[in-house]
């Protein structure tokens, strides 16, 4: 991996360049039939049906998988949040784009999208590797729901670790219960309690943020 496309990084206004053109991030996401896995490492559920997709500069990226780290593997100006959720999008030319959604520990609401599948992921607490049918999952309930994002090029934070991966990581963040992250700590093996990467150096990469003229529902 080059040291360039290293991930994660903290990510700041201040190393970041304000790119309007980037536009509203272009999403369409539908329910679709899932299975939930536990890899030891992470909890993830893969889309078996068509989830929709995110478009980038033209190019259709659909959705294939979702999973969790925690604590969170981006930070925000040397923040690190309680939970991250990475969206993946894979073309069929195995071209990547990832959606990284933040998550910090809130006392009064729950992540609504955690909250359908806490029973499934207790039934994965005691299996490796074994995908479970879950029926249809909603992944715009996981979705970024704030219109400030940064956008740079990367790599896959777990192995293989692939570069040239499109990175988008919205800048709000969403709410969590303490139970539901000690849920997913829980199930994967004891040594991916803590499953982020350490923070990478920035090494001079471009990155870029959106900002809309009025945001003031971002």
């Amino acid at each position: 991996m080059t040291a360039k496309e290293r991930l994660p990084i903290d990510l700041s206004d201040d190393n970041a360049t304000l790119v309007r053109s980037l536009g509203y991030l272009d999403y369409s996401y539908r329910p679709a039939l899932a299975t939930i896995i536990n890899t030891g490492h992470d909890i993830k559920v893969i889309f078996k049906g068509d989830a929709g997709s995110l478009r980038i500069n033209g190019t259709v990226y659909p959705l294939k998988q979702l999973h969790w780290h925690t604590p969170s593997e981006h930070t925000i100006d040397g923040r690190r949040y309680d939970m991250e959720v990475h969206l993946v999008h894979i073309t069929p030319e195995n071209k990547i784009a990832v959606v990284g959604v933040l998550y910090k520990v809130n006392l009064i609401f729950p992540d609504l999208f955690l909250k359908k599948l806490e029973p499934f992921i207790v039934a994965v607490a005691a299996t490796r590797d074994q995908e479970l049918p879950i029926g249809l999952v909603d992944p715009n309930d996981a979705a970024c729901t704030g219109c400030v994002y940064y956008r740079y090029m990367g790599s896959l934070t777990t192995p293989p670790c692939t570069e040239g991966v499109i990175w988008t990581v919205c800048k709000k963040v969403r709410p969590v219960y303490k139970s539901q992250i000690a849920l997913l700590q829980g199930a994967v093996d004891a040594d991916n309690k803590m499953n982020a990467r350490p923070l990478q150096p920035l090494n001079n990469r471009d990155v870029g943020v959106f900002r809309p003229l009025l945001n003031l529902l971002c």
